[in-house]
């Protein structure tokens, strides 16, 4: 049961920031690392790759749809891990020092979460390798 609510709440997590990449992409395009190319064209289109992610990962009739859903969004999150940590950097270099470590430090401890949580409520089986031994 709470594997299934956590998922539900992921889903709506990603469903929720990307519409806003859709709808207000200006925060986005600000954290964004110098030197991208078409950061528009990417924020828009990390917008519709979250919405879709979080629709197969809510969705509760098909595990390989859920599966997938689950690797995009880890992937994602292992993605604009850079555009975050620029974010930080740029952020607490301003005058008025940004919004300060208590928002950057949780963040950056949150992204590892996030991208394991993406796997595990989307059931994502690991290599066995990746496996402890008690599996």
């Amino acid at each position: 049961m709470t594997k299934a609510i956590l998922r539900i709440l992921l889903a709506a997590f990603y469903a929720f920031a990307g519409y806003l990449h859709l709808v207000r992409p200006e925060p986005f395009l600000s954290i964004m690392p110098v030197g991208i190319p078409y950061p528009q064209e990417i924020v828009y289109w990390t917008g519709v790759a979250e919405i879709l992610g979080a629709i197969a990962l809510a969705q509760p009739f098909h595990k390989r749809l859920r599966q997938a859903g689950g690797i995009g969004l880890a992937l994602y999150a292992i993605c604009v891990w850079p555009a975050n940590i620029n974010h930080f950097i740029v952020d607490m270099a301003r005058e008025d020092g940004g919004l300060g470590l208590a928002y950057h430090v949780p963040r950056m401890f949150a992204q590892p979460l996030i991208i394991w949580l993406a796997f595990w409520v989307g059931n994502v089986p690991f290599p066995k390798v990746l496996q402890s031994k008690s599996n």
